[in-house]
Parts: structure tokens; sequence; C-alpha cells
């Protein structure tokens, strides 16, 4: 298969480059002499670089013809990483000029992981010439990636390939198994701050997305950050910072990149291109948390359609000529590409939820009303994500809410009565946690939440005082209450987890916050909470004046 630029070649010129292809090369040799000659002699009569990629077995793939400095390596992310993170795929061309191996060849062979990158020099009269080859190393050799080596000639290349290629990737697998349990099937990212903000925010930022990557399960091998002056609007950092990156993921196993930025359509697009690599933000990790935690219709439908919204702008195509979106009568038939196609089932598939989520919201509405009639208060649990709000329902109450300690344990809207001596009693419903630079398209995702949220008499915030971040947790649930129009609802602040404090501290805390202290693991420790609800929507049974 030939690749690459073929404007301007004469038939005769592109039947000579046809059959190199699928040529085979003895699996111990890098390349033949006889094939090497072919190489640059054809490279000598067009003056253009000709590259071929060759697989372990020495059958040669792929023909590439590129201009008179560079070729361009055609998609190899068909061809899997092996366990030792190689592609088993060697890729020589040809030099014109007699340079050595470039920035950009010796970034393929990391970025691409191939067994090995060779450049042929074009001599006098197309002959070959010397040669430039590098190969990848193994991490930790004097801060490394890549070796770099050359030989007079192609006869001079005194090299074993087959048992040379044996050897690198059991010292690969090796090394790499040092870093990372390679039986362990589960996902592997790297963590990537890219952020203007301060060290400490940044810090805190990206623990907390290691604890989302923990809830979603997806073992973090290693955590990046820059601070650059300014971001970069095609890759978010520089592209040269990407591809070390990249090359820095491939050399310890992981599958995927997790940035804790918001990422672009454009920038998901321009990273995804350097690497096939799956490259994913902060929100897309929320909302496959989501979808994992979703149990109710209601919570399916909200996370489904968020999926939907946020994916529609990033569904991009590989080439540039896929502009026509009009899909449906006068645009489907043949001429309709896959990309179109993907875009308007997903245009279709958002409005049947749009209008499935108006027939749910019309029976949630129903059921608040009947609870507003009755006139029994309504206690709505809020608080940021795993500061313990469904294990403080489930004490309260005596239910079985599902909890975990994982971030989004609960999705679904949960909601109990909980009885007061006198015949009185109050509905509580445990909501979602909240969480920082919670975007705002995910907020549609909390739209069952967030209805019941606006009929609450009282909103008890919950909080992790164990947590040694819990002041910022708290201006971040207020900021978000704010965001929605929720702020003119009564709160009552509750800390959480006093058991894990110090008990010298709390009672200070407590006073400065004017909050009330409690253990929702310790039944004993709830008579403060239920007392100030009690004075709250009963005031004429308290038993102070």
């Amino acid at each position: 298969m030939i690749h690459g630029n073929l404007t301007g070649l004469k038939s005769s010129q592109l039947k000579a480059l046809e059959r190199i292809y699928r040529r085979r090369i003895p699996p111990e040799q890098v390349i033949s002499g006889e094939l090497a000659r072919y190489l640059t002699e054809r490279s000598y009569e067009i003056r253009r670089q000709i590259g071929v990629i060759i697989d372990r077995q020495g059958t040669v793939l792929y023909v590439i013809v590129g201009d008179d400095r560079e070729i361009v390596i055609p998609d190899l992310s068909g061809f899997g990483l092996g366990r030792s993170g190689l592609r088993g795929l060697r890729c020589i061309h040809t030099h014109l000029r007699g340079e050595e191996l470039s920035q950009d060849d010796l970034a393929d062979l990391a970025l691409l992981r191939l067994d090995m990158m060779v450049a042929l020099s074009v001599g006098e009269n197309g002959l070959p010439g010397r040669v430039h080859y590098a190969h990848l190393l193994p991490p930790g050799r004097q801060g490394k990636s890549v070796e770099v080596l050359r030989a007079s000639s192609i006869y001079d290349l005194d090299l074993d390939l087959a048992a040379f290629l044996d050897s690198l990737e059991d010292e690969l697998e090796r090394k790499m198994a040092e870093t990372v349990d390679l039986s362990d099937t589960r996902e592997k990212a790297i963590l990537v701050s890219v952020s203007q903000a301060s060290r400490l925010e940044t810090e805190n930022s990206l623990d907390e997305l290691a604890e989302l990557a923990r809830t979603a399960d997806v073992v973090v091998i290693d955590r990046l950050t820059q601070r650059p002056r300014q971001l970069n609007p095609k890759y978010l950092m520089g592209e040269g910072k990407v591809k070390e990156v990249v090359i820095r993921a491939l050399q310890q196993g992981a599958s995927m990149l997790i940035f804790d930025q918001e990422l672009t359509p454009v920038q998901v697009g321009s990273i995804s291109a350097i690497t096939d690599l799956k490259v994913i933000d902060r929100t897309q990790l929320i909302l496959d948390i989501f979808a994992r935690r979703a149990h109710t219709l209601d919570g399916k439908v909200q996370v489904e359609l968020a999926q939907l919204k946020y994916l529609a702008p990033r569904l991009v195509g590989r080439g540039t000529a896929m502009s026509r979106l009009m899909g449906g009568i006068g645009g489907r038939g043949p001429g309709e590409t896959k990309l179109e196609i993907d875009r308007r089932r997903i245009r279709d598939r958002i409005g049947r939820l749009e209008k499935q989520l108006e027939n749910l919201s019309r029976g949630r509405l129903q059921r608040r009303q009947r609870r507003i009639r009755a006139e029994v208060p309504i206690v709505s649990i809020v608080g940021y994500t795993n500061a313990g709000k469904s294990t403080l329902l489930n004490a309260m109450t005596q239910s079985q809410v599902f909890t975990e300690n994982l971030l989004f344990a609960t999705l679904d809207t949960s909601t109990r009565r909980l009885r007061f001596p006198m015949e009185r009693e109050v509905i509580i419903t445990d909501t979602v946690g909240f969480i920082r630079q919670l975007p705002k398209s995910l907020m549609g995702a909390f739209k069952a939440t967030l209805e019941e949220l606006e009929d609450a008499d009282l909103l008890l915030h919950v909080v992790d005082l164990s947590n040694p971040r819990f002041e910022e947790q708290i201006a971040s649930v207020e900021r978000i209450l704010h965001d929605l129009e929720l702020d003119r609802i009564p709160r009552l602040l509750v800390f959480n987890k006093v058991d894990q404090v110090d008990p010298e501290e709390v009672a200070p805390l407590c006073r400065r916050f004017d909050a009330v202290p409690l253990s929702a693991l310790e039944r004993g420790t709830f008579s403060a909470l239920l007392d100030e609800l009690q004075r709250r929507f009963w005031p004429e049974e308290d038993g102070t004046d």
C-alpha cells in the first residue's frame, strides 16, 4: 500500500514503487542490501524521501513517498502494542543529503513505539551510503529514552535483529513490570494538569482527580503538572510538551491520559492525532462515573443525555471534507458520510431523551406537590461528594441507601421519612455530591436533584471535617448553590466525621462556622442535630424559652 504525495510521479515510477510492496526480508536482518539499494536508487531518481514500514516477519506493509525533507507515517493504530510496549514495526526511509535522524524521526520512534527507526543516506548515483538508526531504551538509562547509532554502510550494519528485539523486549517488559502490575487489566492513566493557578490549588485539584480516577476503577501510575504563561489553544500545552507527556505515558505502560482541565473539541482532536492513547478530561471522567452509578430510570436518562451533549461537538472526522451536516429528508443517501450519520443519530437521540425527561419531570412534580400539600417539612442533604451524606441518611432513618468510600457513590435521589416525638415527621432527601470545577454542562445531569432542592424548607450542608481542605469544599458547595439560585433556602451546617478529628479542635470550629457536630457512624452524636431540626420546624414545642 503506497502512502504520501504521489503528485508528479510518472506511471513507470509508481510501478517501480509498487514493486517494493510486500517484499520479504529475513527476520534477522534490519533490511536487505538489495532492498536498501532499490530504495536509495528510486529516491535518487524522484528526488524525494521514500520509506517503508516492515513487520517482525520481514514483510513490507507500507511504502511511503514524502518530499525532499521528510515522510509522513500513516496511521498505525491498527497494530497494537505488545506487553513490552513495542508495536512490532520498524520504519526505514531515505535521506537525500546524508543527514542524521531528525528530532521528528526520534519523536515518531518514541510516540509510535516502533522497533527501530532507520535512515539510509542516498549517495552518489543513488547508491546507499551511511546508515543512522535508533531504538528505544528502557526507563532509567541515564535519563535517555532513545539510543542513536550509525554504520558506515548497510553492509556494515552487523546486527541480528530478531535476537536484539527479543533482548530489548525482555528488558522493557521487566522495567515496565517494576512500575505497574501487568496482570492488572484495569485502565492505567497518567493525570495531567495545565493550569495557571497556584501550585497548592493545582495539587489539590489533582488529588481530587486521582480520587475520581479511583472511583472509576482506573489505576493512576503518574501525574504531571505544567504552569505555562499562556495556554495553547490547540494542545492546551505546547506541542513539544504534549509529545513528552505521551512518550512518558507509553514508557510506563499507560493506556490513557486524563486532563484535569476541560478540553475543547479542537484540543481533544489535536492531542488524539499525536497518539492512539485514550485522551479524556475531568468532565468525561465524571460522566463515566455517573454512567456507572446511575440506577434509576431518571438517573440513566439524565446521564445519557449529558454524555451525548458532551460528545456531539467532539465528534470529528479525520478528513476536512466532512462539513455537510444535513441528514434527514433530502440529505440521506449514499453520499452521507459516517460522521454525518453519527451526528444525526446523536441529535435524534438527544431529542427523544429530552422528551422522556419532560414526562419523568411531570411525574416528579406530582409527587412533590403531594408532599407540599401534606405540609410535611422537606430537608435536603447537600454537600461535597464523599462527605458522608448517604451514611447520615441511613443512620437517621434506619434505611439502606448505598454508601461507599468513593466519589459520587450516590447519584440517584433517595427520599426517607424521619419521625420525631409528638407525631411529627420530616421528609429527608439525599442528593448527589457537589465537586469543585463542576462544569455547567453537567448541571443538566442533576435535574432531578435540583428540582428536589428547590422545594426544600432546609438544606442540611454536610461537611467532612476530617478533610484538610474542608473550608475549600464548603466554599465550593456555597458557590454552586449560589449559581443554582438555591442560596435563598435556609441552611444548617453539619460537621461530620468528628470522631476523626482532635476533640479539642471540634468545639472552636463549630463556634466559628456555626455548625452542628456529629459522626454519621455513631447515632449517639445526633442529639444536637435533632434538637436543632425540632427547634427550626416546631419552635412552639421547643423546651427552651
